[in-house]
Order: structure tokens, then C-alpha cells, then sequence
């Protein structure tokens, strides 16, 4: 089933990566954020069906626009993606209702696993 995407992270590669993948199976990207207040405020008008989200930005961070997202709508399914892997930030995410956590580098499969997830 087709999912309309927004994608927040502050890598051109990583959007790139992603927005190769997503589409390549079928995916629409309905928005393209490269920090987390612009994910947020994109997020507010197009509605997605999945974000996927960097933790570590400027601006606003993928932790406190997750958060945010989260209160406006807790049904809201967020992908985090992240380099960094300890257990605290796993728990913070997870206390706001992040059920997924996909660790940089991924790859194609594990995109489109997580996708099917949610």
C-alpha cells in the first residue's frame, strides 16, 4: 500500500537515499524538511502517513519535533534515524511513542521493513 512520506533530516544523502528507496517502491514524498521545526510545520499542513526523522539537527531536533508531532497526533507514525545508539536516547524516544528506531547506516530492506510496520 502506497504511504505519503515526509522526510526530515539535515543530509542531502540522506534524503537522497531515502527518497530513492520510497519511491522506487511505490512511496509518495509529500514533504522534505532538513530540520525538525521545519518537520513540524510540514507536518502540520500535509499530514503524512509516516515521518521519518533525524535526531540530531539544527534548529529543532528530531527528539523535540518527534515529541510535538506526537502531541498534535498520537497516532502519528514516526521512523527515527539515528548514528547514535545508546540505550538512554532509545528510551527517550520510546517514552513519546516512537516504535521505531532505525540505526545510520541502513538499507534498503530495512526501510521498507520498517515501513511495513507501521
Amino acid at each position: 500500500m502506497s504511504k505519503r512520506i515526509l522526510i526530515v533530516d539535515d543530509s542531502p544523502l540522506i534524503h537522497t537515499m531515502l527518497k530513492k528507496v520510497l519511491l522506487a517502491n511505490g512511496h509518495t514524498i509529500c514533504g522534505d524538511a532538513r530540520n525538525g521545526k521545519e518537520g513540524l510545520e510540514l507536518f502540520q499542513k500535509e499530514q503524512p502517513d509516516v515521518v521519518f526523522m533525524d535526531i540530531n539537527m539544527p534548529v529543532m531536533d528530531g527528539i523535540t519535533s518527534a515529541s510535538e508531532i506526537k502531541k498534535l497526533d498520537p497516532r502519528a507514525n514516526v521512523i527515527m534515524l539515528t548514528a547514535v545508539g545508546d540505550e538512554k536516547t532509545h528510551e527517550k524516544v520510546k517514552s513519546f511513542g516512537v516504535d521505531i528506531m532505525l540505526k545510520k547506516p541502513f538499507n534498503d530492506y530495512m526501510i521498507i521493513s520498517a515501513l511495513s510496520k507501521v
